[in-house]
């Protein structure tokens, strides 16, 4: 599995689109928290959560979740767990 910070956020966003179809990619800001911007609810979010699972093997706790606010920390956590 790749670690390159460009296909690991592509990734991210292909399974996001997958959870909110209407979502833009291009209008998202890396930074800013997701829910607020896509304005998933909490059983939204959780299945994005059980989709990187999925498609990276990456086991992410629960105690995890609080951490993972905005797409950077997503890519970011990704990243430090697929080396």
């Amino acid at each position: 599995m790749s670690t390159d910070r460009a296909a690991l956020m592509a990734t991210v966003l292909t399974l996001l689109r997958a959870i909110a179809p209407e979502v833009e990619p291009g209008t998202l800001a890396p930074e800013r928290p997701l829910r607020q911007q896509v304005d998933l609810d909490s059983m939204d979010w959780l299945n994005f959560l059980l989709s990187l699972h999925e498609r990276f093997g990456v086991s992410i706790p629960e105690s995890d979740y609080a951490g993972l606010v905005c797409l950077n920390d997503v890519v970011n956590y990704l990243q430090a767990r697929l080396k």
